[in-house]
């Protein structure tokens, strides 16, 4: 029977925030829980982070344990996840080299994803080879452990693509070693993208208009109460718009009937919210201020078990390295089986050894 292997990670270039929380940390605990996989590795792909923060690596450096807090935090079990530092497993760094001979530049440059994460940075000019070669690096972190399920967010979906043309071309040319990954999607379209608390289209880190999953109580209510929302609802009595009003979007993914029954009663769902702000006579701050108690209701559970891990690095290195013996053991396994169908295994084929000592 076909094993069920998950892999998936983040960048780690400051502390995770409801952006990642909505679109993959809820569904990595989900899958978790469910116990529906063989195996699931969790990456915090620290040298993917220095293709383009290259200059500082203690930015990357530091952010491992804030990453590491974040996962703990959200309900990540290392009894059923293995966390592991992608540049502490070598043999991540050797396949991407063995693959880059599979995948031409133009084709790089076609993957809207890379496009869109140049542009961007402002890369356009001068962009770092490590960073340009993103799907080739993240095709190695999938195949070494073999992962055929990969969550994402939709932005991803031209990486994953890329990851299985390589995996095709692999197998074609060498050997059936590689496993075809197919991509996972947040199950809710209000999931797929999380909007910045600026009205921008994507909650970023750079931008500057995140709520961290590690934020204060105090710190959530002022961010919530800042928020864009529609620029034409200026009275209350005015109707207002709910399709790109970011408030309505936080609330599509994040609340719950039970949440109107416990806060805001008055109302039986998101429906009759939404109804009530489009004909006028609802004002902005009440549905901030009900967004708050429905986010605030989230990371409340999540800093506490933060704050025990804060208290105990030294248990969360052990889970680090324990995760990354685990993932270099699988990954190691992995390179041996390409190095094999390469022919490229000199000292371990028997054939060669025999060919090259009749040379002499």
């Amino acid at each position: 029977m076909k094993q069920k292997i998950i892999l998936t990670g983040d960048r780690p270039t400051g502390r995770l925030h409801l952006g990642h929380y909505v679109g993959s940390l809820k569904n990595r605990v989900s899958i978790q829980n469910s116990g529906s996989y063989d195996e699931m590795f969790l990456m915090i792909a620290d040298a993917q982070a220095l293709t383009d923060n290259a200059s500082c690596p203690e930015k990357v450096r530091n952010n491992i344990m804030e990453v590491a807090l974040d996962y703990l935090s959200v309900g990540i079990d290392p009894q059923k996840v293995h966390i592991f530092i992608q540049s502490q497993v070598p043999a991540l760094t050797e396949l991407t080299f063995y693959y880059s001979n599979l995948v031409t530049v133009s084709r790089v440059q076609r993957n809207p994803t890379v496009k869109n994460e140049i542009k961007l940075r402002n890369f356009e000019a001068n962009i770092p080879v490590g960073f340009f070669t993103y799907p080739i690096s993240q095709t190695a972190d999938i195949t070494a452990f073999k992962a055929n399920i990969v969550p994402v967010g939709e932005d991803q979906l031209p990486m994953i693509e890329q990851a299985r043309e390589i995996v095709r071309s692999f197998n074609r040319t060498y050997a059936e070693v590689l496993v075809e990954p197919e991509a996972v999607l947040p199950t809710t379209k209000a999931a797929l993208r999380l909007p910045g608390t600026d009205g921008n289209a994507k909650m970023s880190k750079s931008l500057g208009n995140c709520i961290y999953l590690s934020d204060t109580s105090d710190e959530v209510k002022k961010k919530i109460m800042g928020m864009y929302t529609d620029p034409n609802h200026i009275r209350i009595e005015d109707p207002g718009n709910t399709s790109n009003n970011p408030v309505f979007l936080y609330l599509e993914a994040l609340a719950t009937d039970e949440d109107f029954k416990h806060y805001l009663p008055e109302y039986k769902n998101l429906d009759e919210l939404k109804a009530h702000y489009e004909r006028g006579g609802l004002g902005d701050v009440k549905i901030k201020k009900f967004l708050f108690q429905v986010v605030d209701g989230i990371l409340e559970p999540i800093r506490k078990r933060r704050t025990y891990y804060e208290e105990r690095k030294d248990e969360v290195n052990e889970i680090l390295k324990q995760g990354s013996f685990v993932a270099n053991k699988i990954a190691n396994q992995t390179l041996h089986e390409v190095k094999e169908a390469m022919k490229i295994n000199y000292f371990e084929d028997e054939d060669w050894l025999k060919s090259s000592k009749s040379n002499f």
